[in-house]
């Protein structure tokens, strides 16, 4: 498990959320959009992660 890479996952999902909360208040749907679409880039690293935590348990 990369603590640093999951880390980043986690950076990227807050951003994402914080990013779709303004877009909410402002009304700009551009901002939610990018925000939702950064959120499931965090949800990907944290599956990739767990994907490779898997493969290193199932070798050892």
């Amino acid at each position: 498990m990369s603590t640093e890479e999951r880390a980043k996952a986690t950076g990227k999902n807050l951003e994402g959320k914080a990013q779709e909360a303004m877009g909410n208040i402002t009304g700009d749907p551009g901002d939610k959009a990018e925000g939702q679409a950064k959120q499931a880039e965090g949800q990907a690293r944290h599956a990739k992660e767990d994907v490779k935590d898997n493969v290193k348990k199932a070798l050892d």
